[in-house]
């Protein structure tokens, strides 16, 4: 812990607490990303073959329906809010919480992946 609370101070770094939510958030949305990614380059097909690939092989909840399905209900304007807010972290990668094209479009279109 002294190690840490050292190197934090040397980078000018103020701890801070997280929430579950925003835990959980992170964990899901970068995964909702990257499943966008895979539909803009035709790697899946469907939104919902991601989700049965979290859910079968990667073990994600099923009652959840799946990450995409999960950032369907939770409203994918609310999702680039949240991967926007994260980007502005200075001490984040604003680059890697850049909202997908696809992901994007939808929220214009006022649609989820189902």
């Amino acid at each position: 812990e002294d190690m840490i609370a050292e190197h934090r101070k040397e980078l000018g770094i103020t701890p801070r607490k997280i929430s579950d939510e925003e835990i959980v958030q992170r964990l899901v949305y970068s995964l909702v990303n990257e499943g966008a990614h895979i539909l803009e380059d035709g790697i899946a097909s469907k939104a919902s073959d991601i989700d049965m690939v979290y859910i079968t092989g990667y073990g994600f909840p099923i009652f959840r329906g799946g990450p995409m399905h999960y950032a369907s209900q939770q409203g994918l304007f609310n999702v680039v809010q949240a991967m926007q807010r994260f980007g502005r972290n200075p001490n984040d990668d604003g680059t890697f919480w850049e909202p997908a094209k696809l992901i994007r479009q939808r929220v214009a279109e006022g649609r989820g992946f189902a």
